[in-house]
């Protein structure tokens, strides 16, 4: 019977300790608040405005105004990884608050030209919190969808990206409080 118990209290300590999660982007510790950069649809005409701050508590905050207009539609923002290894991970957890809008956690690697993303959707005014498996991400590329695309090589991850598109036309806000990796 004790003996029991002690291989459970093992294999809960174990789970425990190869259960992870770090920070990537946390303002209020000022973690990742530097090294993003704006990039929006006038990259190819487009006329969508968007921008990146820290607000009075502490919330990365993406807003903006998405345009339809000149075969535009979307607005991003990028934080440039190159310094941090994401191999091993297993999911990234987001806690934000939103306007009503689909967001897009978008990665990008090094060697390839698509990038991986996933769909998260916001409920207006209200805080959420939610966990996006690496296996869910899905290769894309200017609004296609790849079935046959190589599969994510994590170590080679050079940036990481919040985007709205997919024809959500008007003004967005995103609040993000932070975004974890978790092993």
């Amino acid at each position: 019977m004790i003996k029991k118990i002690f291989i459970k209290i093992f294999i809960l300590i174990s789970i425990a300790m190869n259960s992870q999660s770090i920070d990537l982007v946390n303002p209020k510790d000022n973690i990742g608040i530097e090294n993003w950069i704006i990039v929006n649809d006038d990259v190819m005409g487009g006329i969508s405005k968007s921008k990146l701050y820290i607000d009075k508590y502490n919330n990365l905050v993406f807003n903006g105004y998405l345009s339809l207009e000149n075969n535009g539609g979307f607005a991003s923002c990028r934080l440039n990884l190159n310094e941090v290894n994401l191999a091993g991970i297993k999911s990234f957890s987001i806690k934000y608050r939103g306007d009503g809008n689909i967001y897009k956690l978008r990665l990008q690697q090094s060697n390839r030209r698509a990038s991986y993303s996933i769909d998260f959707k916001s409920k207006k005014d209200q805080w959420q919190e939610v966990n996006l498996s690496i296996k869910d991400f899905t290769a894309t590329w200017r609004g296609f969808t790849y079935s046959d695309y190589p599969e994510i090589e994590l170590d080679k991850i050079n940036s990481l990206g919040i985007q709205i598109s997919n024809k959500q036309e008007g003004n967005f806000k995103l609040e993000i409080k932070n975004i974890k990796v978790n092993y």
